[in-house]
């Protein structure tokens, strides 16, 4: 039987909840039962229940004689531990399903199997690897930060169409178009964290926030090694949390926490260690140009998102070069192409996709 298309609708329903799971993945499961769906549900919210419990609580009375005889789909392995909900595979096990059909196993440690093994155990049969690499794309936040033990970094910038990413005066110029910078903003809904260096926080005095796009707002941090930022800056207000990352002080000050690390050696992984001792599973870097060519310096990026826009300029500050990376796509948005990178070399088998 080819399970491909009841596992790619668990992926259709997993990604409605893009940003609202975190740190926990996004996992969408379906009920089949003699190839009729009785039952669909993905994982909603954190903290809420998880997807195989909403697919199963979604099968209808007259249906629920049929559980026992269905087979559960879901993306992401059942879970096995007690966290903020009970475990998922000890659910299923309840319910006397037949038979799991698994897209991708488990990189969490206190799951890492112990699902499948809880499903077999019971006599449950498990089939596991369906369109394993999509999965692992849909879900590549959380793969990247149980294995890598950091956050998935994503470059995000916009260029001239011969190279520059700003004037040579430094002076702010919107180079995307609208439909760009609407998309811009839906991703950050969809991100743990945004950043922005010292400099671009100066000259740009960035919200960081999504304002064209109803979700959650990612947590803000900016580079402020002396703590010179005047708190008259956006990044200051109440609108999202904000990290000061300073070489100085350690402390909370209502939504701003300054974040102390040194800056003078290893200050990104420093950086990325906090964020994952915070739960953050992503962080999108939005600028400026050193900043964004540091993390590509150290080799700290997964995917490059970068729009170029019908403008030359006559001169101006380049944009940052990528090393090590593999085109994924390309598509237009009106006026401006946006090109999709990953770096080749990642550790979790993942197969880029049209949907980011």
């Amino acid at each position: 039987m080819d399970h491909t298309q009841y596992i790619k609708r668990c992926f259709s329903l997993a990604e409605l909840a893009k940003g609202y799971t975190t740190p926990n993945p996004m996992v969408g499961a379906v009920l089949v039962h003699d190839g009729r769906i009785i039952g669909e549900g993905w994982h909603k919210q954190y903290g809420q229940a998880h997807a195989e419990v909403n697919c199963l609580e979604s099968v209808a009375n007259e249906d629920k004689a049929l559980i026992p005889g269905s087979t559960m789909y879901v993306s992401l392995e059942p879970c096995a531990h007690h966290g903020k909900t009970p475990p998922c595979a000890l659910r299923l096990v309840a319910e006397k399903v037949k038979k799991v059909v698994i897209a991708n196993i488990d990189p969490f440690e206190k799951v890492g199997g112990r699902g499948i093994e809880i499903l077999n155990d019971a006599g449950i049969e498990t089939e596991t690897g369906v369109s394993d690499k999509e999965g692992a794309w849909m879900n590549r936040r959380f793969f990247c930060f149980h294995r890598e033990k950091r956050p998935y970094i994503i470059l995000k910038w916009a260029q001239s169409a011969n190279g520059y990413i700003a004037p040579a005066d430094k002076s702010r110029l919107q180079l995307s178009n609208t439909h760009s910078r609407q998309l811009v903003h839906k991703w950050r809904t969809e991100e743990s964290a945004i950043m922005v260096g010292h400099a671009t926080a100066l000259a740009d005095d960035p919200q960081l926030t999504a304002r064209l796009w109803q979700g959650p707002q990612p947590l803000r941090i900016v580079l402020d090694k002396d703590l010179k930022l005047p708190h008259s800056l956006a990044l200051f207000n109440t609108e999202a949390d904000t990290w000061i990352v300073n070489h100085h002080k350690e402390a909370a000050e209502g939504h701003v926490q300054y974040v102390k690390l040194p800056f003078y050696e290893n200050l990104l992984p420093q950086l990325l260690t906090r964020l994952h001792e915070a739960n953050r599973l992503s962080l999108i870097v939005e600028g400026g140009a050193a900043l964004l060519q540091s993390f590509i310096t150290a080799g700290l990026w997964d995917e490059a998102r970068i729009f170029t826009a019908p403008v030359v300029l006559p001169d101006g500050l380049p944009a940052p070069q990528l090393t090590n990376a593999a085109a994924a796509f390309s598509t237009e948005l009106d006026t401006d192409r946006l090109h999709v990178y990953t770096n080749i070399h990642t550790h979790y088998p993942y197969e880029p996709c049209m949907a980011l």
